[in-house]
């Protein structure tokens, strides 16, 4: 039996419940050495995947590779790490399984953000030309993007006061959300040319990602995952209850805030990029928790790790499945993550 927790430990993560029947398998190292290979594989699959289908002659296609497919695929694990990572810090700090990055106004604000960038774009378009009016779309997108994710955040949490009472901090996420997405709404309603942009952006792309992209994602995942692993004694905290947690002598609120920002930049710079891919952050999580038990600090690193290996196995089959189509890589995560879960539930009432 472990022992209680006193002020100088760190306590226990979570054990999330599950029959005996699916007892945990292998270790923490165990299974990020297993997701290392899987992301390793996949990164060589993506380098292959082309247009025209399979291609492993990787010489005579150097320079396609190093301009499309090679900065595609990094973007796309990068993109879905930051959707892991977000959604681990989310589902630890409302306790909640069912929690997402989306969830605290992001969603909506990127959704606005792009909706008056692509207004913008059409009301300029007939003055400046379509040079002009393509080079703001493709420079003011990601930008809109982004801060529109801020926007909806700093908003929820003006509106709850902060993040010291998580369930106000919830509640205020749905109330921007309807509002912001009703504000959308309104726009594509006066520019209805908006609407094909933003139905693009809501079904998330890696199509777009560059080596520009690269390099911003993989800045906003160096400047997010350490300081988040070392605040996950604060989540670690919450599992025994707020009442136990500040007994321990942890500043809650501000560490609440803190991890909220962060969640913040992984979800609002990979909602800039890859637009709103649907249940990575949720399901890489379950995941990780379903294979082994372990400290927050570990699982926030896993969870990263296991986003990144759905995205980049979803960017592939986007790519590959109707090839030389392609299918968005969104409408992919949500059909398999909706599935997972519909699996999950049905597990949980055969009980």
């Amino acid at each position: 039996m472990n022992r209680a927790p006193s002020a100088r430990t760190a306590a226990p993560a979570a054990v999330p419940p599950a029959s005996r029947a699916m007892d945990r398998v292998g270790t923490p190292l165990g299974l990020a050495a297993a997701l290392a290979a899987a992301a390793l594989l996949l990164l060589g699959l993506g380098l292959a995947a082309g247009s025209q289908g399979w291609s492993f002659a990787w010489g005579e296609e150097a320079d396609l590779i190093a301009a499309i497919r090679a900065p595609r695929s990094l973007g796309a694990l990068l993109a879905g790490a930051l959707l892991g990572l977000a959604g681990a810090i989310a589902q630890g700090l409302f306790r909640n399984p069912l929690a997402d990055p989306y969830l605290l106004g992001s969603a909506a604000g990127a959704g606005l953000g792009v909706v008056l960038v692509l207004a913008a774009g059409g009301l300029l378009g007939a003055s400046l030309g379509l040079a002009a009016t393509g080079l703001l779309l493709r420079l003011g997108l990601v930008g809109a993007a982004f801060g529109g994710a801020l926007v909806g955040m700093a908003l929820t949490l003006v509106l709850a006061r902060g993040a010291g009472r998580p369930m106000v901090l919830l509640l205020a996420g749905v109330v921007v959300g309807v509002l912001l997405t009703a504000l959308s709404d309104l726009v594509i309603l006066l520019s209805p040319e908006a609407l094909r942009g933003k139905q693009v952006f809501l079904l998330g792309s890696t199509s777009f990602f560059g080596w520009p992209s690269v390099a911003v994602l993989a800045a906003a995942l160096v400047l997010v995952l350490p300081p988040a692993v070392k605040l996950s004694r604060a989540l670690d905290a919450l599992v025994l209850g707020e009442a136990s947690a500040a007994s321990l002598g942890l500043p809650l609120p501000r560490l609440r805030l803190a991890l909220v920002a962060l969640m913040a930049l992984a979800t609002g710079t990979a909602v800039a990029q890859a637009g709103l891919v649907a249940f990575v952050g949720l399901v890489a999580p379950h995941l990780v928790r379903r294979l082994v038990v372990t400290r927050h600090g570990v699982l926030l690193a896993l969870s990263a790790l296991a986003g990144g290996v759905l995205l980049l196995a979803a960017d592939i089959a986007a790519r590959s499945v109707i090839a030389p189509q392609e299918l968005p890589v969104g409408v992919l995560t949500a059909v398999f993550g909706g599935g997972y879960l519909l699996l999950l539930l049905r597990q949980r009432l055969a009980r």
